[in-house]
C-alpha cells in the first residue's frame, strides 16, 4: 500500500475553508419562502385555541399552518429491526395533525413568509390556549418508577455471571458508589436546517442529515409517495454527532409547508429551536459496586443504570455497555432501567451510553486503586481479561495493555506521586488521571459503484455523508491502493440519495462499511482487467481498455431494487447475529490527563492530554486524529461544563442556547497528543475498527480522576464545576 496511512489533506478542505461549500440552508430556488416554528409552552395536554390573526397581518406572511389547516401526514413507522430506516424517527408525533401536545417545545404552528425576518416576527405573535394534564418531567423523582430496559439491537439486556451481590458482601475490599450525569444537548456548528421543494408529487430536500438513505425512506412514508420520488441532498454537513441521525420536526414541517404553499420552503432552526425540537443525551443515575481482594483482583462488578426516553420516542442508551467487556471480574451483574417522561425524545449523542457509562466505571476503578493502594494503571492490567469476561467469547482485537504502556511512557506517568494533593506548580494543585476508552465496532451494508476509465481515473459513487471527518478522502485512499492508481486520480461522489445507497454515519460504522463494499468492487475490477488482458493481450489499463474497445469498466455492489434492499438487510442481520455469538469487536484506548486546580477558587484547568488508541487500520492519521481530538474536546465539555437544565415542574429547558449552555472554547482545550497503535483487525473490512465515537469515552472519568488526585475530592456528579470543589 502506498496511500493508506498517509496524512493527506481532506479533498473538500478547500471548498469548506474558502466558503465555496453549500450547506442545506444556502440553496437558492425561484420563489423561495421561509418558515419559522411556533412552540408549545406546556409539556402535556391539548391546544384548545390558536390565535393567528396578528401573525397573518404581518407583511410578507404567506400562511400560518396549524392542526386546523395543515395538509395530511402519514404516521411515523413503528421502530423495527426489520426496517432499519425506522430508527431515524425522532418522535412518533403526527405534527400539526391533532391538537395534542407531548412536550414543551413541540411545534404547534408553522409560519411561512417571504423573508425569514417576517416569519420569525409572525411566529412570535401566534398565541395558543391549552388544556393541561399532569406531566411527568422530573427525572430524579421518577427514579423509583424505573422499569427494566427492553433488549434491542443497540441496547443489550441485563447480564449476570455468578452472584455479584454476595461476592460484593464477602469481599475484603468493597465499594458501592452512586454517579449521576445530566442531560446534554447538541450544538453542531451548523444548526439543523431544511430546504424543501415539491415538483408535483416529487420531493427534493436539502437537509443537514447524517442518514441520507433512511431520511429518504422516512419522508416517503410520511408523505405517502414512493421512495424513488424523494431525493435527499446533503453534500456538506456542518457537524453531526447523532442529533442529525434522526428526522426531527423541522425537516417534516419544512416539506409540509412547501406542499401546503406550493413554494420552495427553507426552515433553519435557531439555537433555541434546536434545543426545543432536537433530542439530546439522556440523564443517568448509575450504581457501580466493586468487590476485590487486597491484591486488587476483582471478585464482583455491579453496574446498574437508570436513564430515560420520551413517551413519544427515543432509544435507550447502552450505559453499561463497556462494563460488560473491560474488566475480568469473577462475578458480574449488569442491569439497565428506564423511565419514560413527557419530554422530547432523547437522541444519540456521540458514543451514546459508553460516554457516560465509562465516567462511572472508570471513576470507580480509580477509587478502588486508592482503596487497595495500587497504581491505577497496574490495577487495570491486573484485571485485564484474555476473553470476554461475561461468557468467554473471544476478542477480535484487544490491545489495551499496549495502549497503556505506550501512553504512560509518552505522558510521563512515572513522575506522578500517588498521594492526593502531593503535586503542585506554584499555587496550583496538579493532578494526573487515567481512564480506558471503549466503543464497540460493527459494520452495515453499502451499495456503490466504481468506474475505472481508460485514462486511469477512478470514480467512486456512494450516497454517504461527509460531516467533517474526511470520509471522501479516506475512501479515495482505499480505492487508490486497491486499484494501484495515484490518489489524485480518484474522485468520490457522495451526499445524494440518487447515488447508490450509503450507510448512516453513526455508531462509527461508516468508514468500515463503505470500505467493505469498495474493496469488493475494486476486486471485481481487477478480475475484469485480468480477463480482458488475457483476451486482448494488452498491458496497462489504457491499452487493455483500448484493445477491448471500451472507454471504461464498472463494478457495482448492491442493488436499489426492493429485493436488493431486503437482501442487503437480511445479510446484515444474519452477519450481525452470528458475530454477536462468536466474537467481541471494539475500538479501545487509554486516556492520560493532567489538571491544575486553584485551591482557593476551585477553578480547573486541563493542561495536558495524551491518548493512545487502537482503532485497527488507520487510513488517514490526520483525519483520524482530528476525530479523536474532537471527541476528547466534547468529553471535556461533558466533564466540566455541559448540562441541560430542565425545570422539574414544567419540563421546559431553561438554558436553550450557547449563552447559558457552556461548551469548551479554545482556552479550555489543552495540547492533545493522539497516538495510534495502527494494527488491523482481521475481522473488519480493511482492518478498520472506527474512530469517531471512541475519543469521548473515558474522558470524563480521566478528568474526574485527575481532579481527585489534585484535590483529594471525589466528584461523582457531572459536570465537575468549581462549587463541588469548595
Amino acid at each position: 500500500m502506498t496511500v493508506i496511512g498517509k496524512p493527506l489533506d481532506r479533498v473538500d478542505g478547500k471548498a469548506k475553508t474558502t466558503g465555496a461549500a453549500t450547506f442545506s440552508a444556502e440553496y437558492a430556488h425561484p420563489g423561495l419562502a421561509h418558515a419559522a416554528l411556533v412552540h408549545a409552552t406546556i409539556s402535556r395536554g391539548r391546544v384548545t385555541a390558536v390565535h393567528t390573526g396578528e401573525a397573518e397581518a404581518v407583511p410578507g406572511v404567506i400562511a400560518v399552518l396549524t392542526h386546523h389547516n395543515a395538509p395530511p401526514l402519514k404516521p411515523a413507522p413503528k421502530v423495527s429491526a426489520l426496517n432499519l430506516s425506522s430508527f431515524v424517527s425522532g418522535t412518533s408525533v403526527d405534527y400539526l395533525q391533532t391538537d395534542e401536545v407531548h412536550w414543551d417545545g413541540q411545534p404547534i404552528a408553522v409560519v411561512v413568509a417571504e423573508t425569514s425576518a417576517a416569519a420569525r416576527e409572525a411566529a412570535a405573535l401566534v398565541r395558543a390556549e391549552y388544556a393541561q394534564v399532569e406531566a411527568v418531567v422530573d427525572f430524579a423523582a421518577a427514579e423509583a418508577d424505573a422499569v427494566p430496559q427492553p433488549r434491542s439491537l443497540i441496547a443489550p439486556g441485563d447480564a449476570r455471571k455468578g452472584d455479584a451481590e454476595a461476592a460484593l458482601a464477602a469481599a475484603p475490599i468493597a465499594l458501592d458508589l452512586r454517579f449521576t450525569t445530566p442531560p446534554q444537548n447538541h450544538n453542531a456548528l451548523e444548526p439543523h436546517a431544511t430546504t424543501a421543494v415539491w415538483d408535483g408529487d416529487r420531493l427534493t430536500v436539502h437537509d443537514a442529515t447524517q442518514a441520507i438513505d433512511w431520511f429518504r425512506a422516512h419522508l416517503a412514508v410520511r408523505f405517502g409517495i414512493p421512495a424513488a420520488d424523494v431525493r435527499v441532498l446533503a453534500p456538506f454537513v456542518g457537524g453531526g454527532f447523532g442529533g442529525k441521525g434522526a428526522i426531527w420536526p423541522g425537516t417534516i414541517l419544512a416539506a409540509l409547508a412547501a406542499r401546503a404553499t406550493g413554494r420552495p420552503v427553507r426552515l433553519a432552526l435557531s439555537r433555541e429551536g434546536v434545543y426545543r425540537t432536537v433530542g439530546g443525551r439522556t440523564a443517568s443515575i448509575q450504581r457501580v459496586a466493586l468487590g476485590a481482594t487486597r491484591a486488587g483482583r476483582l471478585t464482583a462488578l455491579v453496574h446498574t443504570s437508570v436513564s430515560r426516553t420520551g413517551r413519544i420516542g427515543g432509544h435507550p442508551e447502552p450505559v453499561t455497555s463497556a462494563s460488560r467487556h473491560l474488566y475480568d471480574a469473577e462475578n458480574m451483574l449488569i442491569q439497565q432501567k428506564l423511565v419514560r417522561l413527557d419530554l422530547l425524545s432523547n437522541a444519540a449523542m456521540r458514543a451514546p451510553g459508553e460516554a457516560i457509562g465509562t465516567f462511572a466505571l472508570e471513576s470507580a476503578i480509580d477509587e478502588l486503586a486508592s482503596a487497595v493502594d495500587i497504581d491505577p494503571i497496574e490495577l487495570r492490567m491486573r484485571n485485564e481479561p484474555a476473553a470476554d469476561p461475561l461468557d468467554g467469547t473471544r476478542f477480535s482485537h484487544r490491545m489495551l495493555r499496549e495502549a497503556y504502556r505506550t501512553g504512560a511512557e509518552r505522558f510521563g506517568w512515572a513522575a506522578r506521586t500517588p498521594e492526593p494533593r502531593s503535586m503542585r506548580d506554584g499555587r496550583w494543585l496538579v493532578g494526573m488521571g487515567v481512564a480506558s476508552a471503549y466503543h464497540p465496532s460493527t459494520y452495515l451494508t453499502a451499495d456503490l459503484t466504481v468506474r475505472l476509465s481508460a485514462d486511469g481515473s477512478v470514480l467512486v459513487r456512494c450516497g454517504f455523508q461527509e460531516m467533517g471527518m474526511g470520509g471522501a478522502t479516506a475512501q479515495a485512499q482505499i480505492a487508490a491502493d486497491a486499484l494501484g492508481v495515484p490518489f489524485e486520480d480518484v474522485r468520490v461522489e457522495y451526499g445524494d440519495s440518487a447515488l447508490p445507497k450509503g450507510p448512516i454515519a453513526g455508531g462509527s460504522v461508516q468508514t468500515a462499511t463503505i470500505a467493505g463494499s469498495l474493496l469488493l468492487a475494486c476486486g471485481k475490477l481487477r478480475r475484469s482487467l485480468r480477463t480482458m488482458a488475457k483476451r486482448t493481450g494488452g498491458e496497462g489499463v489504457r491499452e487493455i481498455l483500448e484493445r477491448a474497445d471500451v472507454p471504461h469498466i464498472e463494478a457495482r455492489i448492491g442493488s436499489d431494487t426492493r429485493f436488493g434492499r431486503l437482501s442487503g438487510q437480511a445479510r446484515f442481520m444474519t452477519r450481525f447475529m452470528r458475530d454477536q455469538r462468536r466474537l467481541v469487536r471494539a475500538a479501545a484506548g487509554a486516556h492520560f490527563c493532567e489538571v491544575r486546580v486553584d485551591p482557593d477558587t476551585g477553578e480547573i484547568r486541563v493542561t495536558r492530554w495524551t491518548g493512545v488508541f487502537d482503532i485497527g487500520r488507520v487510513v488517514n492519521p490526520k483525519t483520524a486524529a482530528g476525530q479523536l481530538r474532537g471527541g476528547i474536546v466534547m468529553g471535556l465539555g461533558a466533564a466540566l461544563s455541559e448540562a441541560t437544565l430542565i425545570d422539574p415542574r414544567t419540563g421546559r429547558i431553561m438554558n436553550p442556547g450557547l449563552a447559558e449552555y457552556h461548551v469548551p472554547v479554545h482556552a479550555d482545550v489543552p495540547p492533545i497528543e493522539v497516538h495510534f497503535l495502527d494494527d488491523p483487525d482481521p475481522t473488519m473490512p480493511g482492518g478498520i475498527l472506527g474512530a469517531g465515537e471512541l475519543g469521548i469515552t473515558g474522558v470524563a472519568g480521566a478528568v474526574a480522576n485527575a481532579v481527585h488526585h489534585a484535590t483529594g475530592i471525589r466528584v461523582r456528579d457531572l459536570p465537575i464545576t468549581l462549587d463541588k470543589l469548595l
